[in-house]
């Protein structure tokens, strides 16, 4: 039986990760961080037939012991924190997290388990402000939030690691990726969830920030299956991956309302506390070495993401109404 470890499996890719590697008969073990407010919503569905261990980013002996006595097949780096904007906020300690979590992950499988293949979360953010549109594996990174910097050096340790010591690491260089169990801090979730609110009758407006936002959007279930195909090929390497096509959040307010028969400019306000600080510029995925290589390509498009989210969140209301 192959074994892998999923770092941050209680989150939207740890979670659907962890689906796709059941289904194919794998030993999971799922890393959660030791703190009171981890949810486990995500994977209750399958929390029995998975192995829970907890633990702190930042102690380099818990990960060599994790590693040492696991010995995984595979491991999938999926923990840290991941919303840009906020990484403003606290910037040692999420750096610290995001940066140096993944050096110390490397360092234990090159101390203990080197068969151990790795899988890095890399995103779209290292780009920043990119010279090349769209972009591929060999666009010059120009990270503009302090989230982007921090999975930078990740990235290149990950590369580092990978010639200096021979190990099997991969990062995916993701681009946004979305789905019914995406956070609600984000703004894909936000907005369906408030969709749900409204046509219900639980609140009257949403309050949003550049509507002209642009995001290469695909749906998180494709993309942990391409972090999967990563770890099977022959030879390690680097992909980006995203779907090649870019929409607004205004496209997005739309069609989530018109899948509700509303008009999305009755609800939607503008607020300038909602706006990025910086704004990351032209962002959408070249997927054609993934496509090419590993075989892989999106099954679900933007509008059926933007609607399966949409009935997700009406669905959950009305059974939370029914219960109260």
């Amino acid at each position: 039986m192959v074994k892998a470890i999923i770092m941050g499996v209680d989150g939207q890719d740890g979670s659907y990760l962890a689906d796709l590697l059941l289904s194919k008969g794998y030993d999971v073990v799922g890393w959660v961080p030791d703190l009171d407010q981890v949810s486990y919503g995500n994977i209750q569905h399958n929390l029995s037939e998975m192995t829970i261990v907890k633990g702190d980013y930042i102690n380099q002996e818990s990960f060599v012991d994790l590693l040492d006595f696991h010995k995984p097949d595979e491991l999938y780096n999926l923990a840290s924190p991941s919303f840009p904007s906020l990484s403003w906020e606290n910037i040692i300690p999420k750096s610290n997290v995001i940066g140096l979590g993944a050096g110390r992950l490397l360092e234990a499988i090159r101390l203990v388990s080197p068969k151990t293949k790795y899988y890095q979360a890399s995103t779209s953010e290292m780009f920043g402000e990119p010279e090349d549109v769209p972009q591929t594996e060999n666009t010059p990174f120009h990270p503009r939030n302090p989230y982007g910097v921090a999975k930078l050096f990740a990235h290149w340790l990950t590369k580092n690691y990978r010639s200096k010591y021979d190990l099997f690491a991969v990062s995916g260089i993701l681009f946004n990726h979305e789905s019914p169990r995406r956070g609600y801090q984000y703004v894909t979730r936000k907005i369906t969830r408030s969709v749900a609110e409204i046509k219900l009758g639980l609140k009257n407006e949403l309050f949003l920030g550049n509507l002209d936002a642009r995001r290469d959007w695909g749906f998180a279930k494709d993309y942990v299956m391409a972090m999967w195909m990563m770890l099977q090929d022959e030879h390690p390497d680097d992909y980006v991956v995203g779907t090649g096509e870019t929409h607004s959040v205004r496209e997005f307010c739309e069609i989530a309302f018109n899948f509700v028969d509303m008009d999305y400019m009755k609800y939607v306000k503008v607020s300038d506390d909602f706006y990025r600080p910086v704004e990351s510029k032209q962002l959408v995925a070249n997927n054609q070495k993934i496509k090419d290589k590993l075989m892989w390509s999106p099954s679900v498009n933007f509008q059926e993401l933007v609607e399966l989210m949409v009935e997700h969140d009406l669905n959950l209301l009305k059974a939370e109404k029914s219960k109260s």
